[in-house]
């Protein structure tokens, strides 16, 4: 029987709790550093000549107001030009582990975020527990909730159980782009802008969660959360469709809520 430790079989690590990176051969870990580049130099070349409009952003002004730090949840479509709007802030990012999750680390971290390694499917307790730390210190944590690799359009139940946790509001949102290349082949739809598109972002009113909710109450405020993300979705998308009369219609309602 071995004593010398170094020879003893590892402890199994809890899958919910394992962020340990993935071993890739040279070849694929040299990729790495080259799409990360590459996405960092696309994002800086595209996002300063986008021009946004923001409707409901008062839901989320007023939280900040109030110094409360908000657990915000949109759709992977739109990662592109949420990492533009949404840069040097100091918000953190769920970031899987994965070959993508590595590449992508680098570029959400040139442009000013914070990440917390951890999916839905590895590691998603622990980078929960991160962003739990992270609400207490006041900053903003940030989900794409159908990510890292759908199905598209089905949100996860992580920032429900954040919210619970720590009692700090969910706050959903979704930006659209006037102009834009849609990935079809891609899972989740991601749309390129165009160079000086006009965009939108669409905030809904904050869900609050309970820290007493039981199992059921949860799954309402799951359903709450699915049903604002698609709302804030259909606005956003259909925005420039509108006209500007409607437009005006749809601002005033927004704005009015409270």
């Amino acid at each position: 029987m071995p004593t010398d430790p170094a020879e003893l079989p590892a402890e199994p690590v809890n899958v919910l709790y394992d962020t340990r990176l993935p071993q890739y051969p040279l070849w694929r870990r040299m990729q790495i550093p080259v799409i990360s580049s590459a996405v960092i130099a696309v994002i800086q070349a595209l996002g300063p000549t986008l021009r946004f409009e923001k409707v409901g952003m008062h839901y989320y002004n007023q939280a900040h107001a109030r110094g409360v730090p908000v657990v915000a949840a949109f759709w992977h479509r739109c990662i592109i030009s949420a990492t533009w709007f949404w840069r040097n802030q100091g918000v953190v990012v769920m970031n899987t582990t994965n070959f993508d999750g590595q590449w992508t680390r680098r570029v959400i971290e040139h442009f000013g975020f914070g990440t917390a390694q951890g999916s839905s499917t590895r590691g998603g307790l622990r980078g929960l527990a991160v962003m739990a730390r992270r609400l207490e210190e006041g900053l903003d944590v940030a989900f794409s909730i159908d990510g890292p690799r759908g199905p598209r359009y089905v949100a996860k139940p992580g920032p429900v159980m954040l919210a619970r946790k720590t009692g700090k509001p969910v706050y959903v949102f979704h930006i659209a782009l006037e102009k834009a290349h849609t990935l079809e082949k891609a899972w989740d739809l991601m749309q390129i802008p165009h160079f000086f598109s006009r965009a939108v972002i669409v905030s809904a009113p904050l869900i609050y969660v309970s820290p007493q909710s039981d199992a059921e109450e949860l799954e309402r405020k799951h359903a709450e959360m699915q049903k604002s993300l698609e709302r804030v979705r259909d606005v956003a998308e259909s925005w420039f469709q509108l006209s500007e009369a409607e437009r005006t219609k749809l601002r005033t309602e927004w704005e009015a809520a409270s």
